[in-house]
């Protein structure tokens, strides 16, 4: 590839010229992004060295905050497990919730002429024009975890749960509890992102289809306390429901404390089903000791299926698979087993 030709070349000059300065190749780089919201944040984890080699491949990796969940805390561990330079990376890390902060991050990848762009979205929009630039620089796009509204010729592949189908297997399990009447308080995630589309579709469609009544439909923007708050104003209205539909575990979390703090039984047999998603351990052993009643398995181990592509295409292989589905579940508190708990709970 020319480009890393070049880059081969300016790397041993800039390793000559520190040497004979009696310097060193080391090289470290940083962003920061404010925000009201500390949840929010964006930064460039510390480049690897490649005074030692010229074979690293640079992947520039857009993810959400690895502060927003479990799930996203275990995605992020796992890509950086992956891309070192011990497997062959030199690799650079930025975060946000924010749409335009992740785009103002790609577009400088592409400036540092990274030879892989790896994107989780925050939203599926807007996404066309910075990935046009990158297929420009001849950098290489790969999706994770999030779909995106884009042309499929701007992206190699995209490693993704399917969240609709995420949303069905849940709204299907609470159509079969047969409950006399549904009455739902609706905690989505950030507005936009495929996970709360995809989680939320099903339920609008159960709604407008067979009768079920949304108490409140409300972003907790994936936080626990903001669930909390939510939930609390409900309580506090007086008005009844029968089912928390927590599109996260830390959303059902935070309903289950407002809960709590009412003194509202909840769980099998009690008066309110709490359901989440993401399968994080400590979520599933509240299914185990039925407190919850179901949680919704979102995988969050992508970084092989991405150094399996990345493989395969710096061997010049054709990738045929352009979209790669996650397997994945939804358990129920009535049948779930410790032995599901240590394999699934992440």
């Amino acid at each position: 590839m020319k480009k890393k030709f070049l880059a081969a070349i300016l790397t041993a000059a800039m390793v000559l010229g520190l040497t004979a300065c009696g310097g060193s190749a080391d090289t470290a780089a940083s962003s920061d992004a404010s925000s009201a919201d500390t949840t929010e944040t964006t930064e460039t984890a510390e480049a690897a060295d490649t005074s030692a080699s010229g074979d690293l491949i640079k992947v520039g990796i857009i993810n959400n905050d690895p502060n927003e969940s479990g799930y996203r805390t275990a995605n992020d561990k796992d890509m950086k497990n992956m891309f070192t330079e011990a497997n062959g990376y030199e690799a650079s890390f930025a975060y946000s919730l924010k749409n335009d902060e992740q785009i103002t991050a790609a577009q400088k990848f592409i400036q540092d002429g990274v030879d892989y762009l790896l994107l989780s979205a925050a939203d599926t929009a807007g996404w066309d024009s910075v990935l046009k630039d990158a297929q420009d620089a001849g950098i290489r796009v790969i999706l994770f975890d999030r779909t995106i509204d884009a042309d499929e010729s701007l992206y190699e592949a995209s490693i993704v749960s399917d969240m609709a189908k995420e949303g069905q297997t849940a709204v299907d399990w609470l159509k079969g509890q047969n409950l006399s009447e549904y009455k739902i308080i609706h905690l989505q995630g950030v507005m936009g992102s495929a996970a709360q589309q995809g989680r939320t579709g099903a339920l609008n469609d159960a709604v407008a289809n067979d009768g079920w009544t949304l108490v409140t439909q409300q972003t907790a923007e994936w936080n626990a306390e903001k669930a909390q708050q939510i939930v609390q104003s409900v309580i506090d209205s007086g008005e009844s429901f029968n089912v928390i539909y927590a599109e996260n575990d830390d959303m059902a979390k935070g309903a289950v404390a407002a809960l709590d703090k009412a003194n509202i039984p909840h769980g099998v047999g009690k008066d309110v089903i709490v359901m989440g998603f993401d399968c994080n351990k400590w979520a599933l052993e509240e299914l185990l000791n039925q407190n919850w009643n179901y949680d919704g398995q979102c995988n969050p181990f992508q970084a092989s299926y991405i150094d399996d592509i990345i493989k395969k295409i710096e061997a010049g292989e054709t990738i045929s698979e352009k979209t790669i589905i996650m397997d994945e579940k939804g358990f129920d508190a009535s049948t779930i087993s410790q032995a599901d708990v240590d394999q699934y709970g992440i």
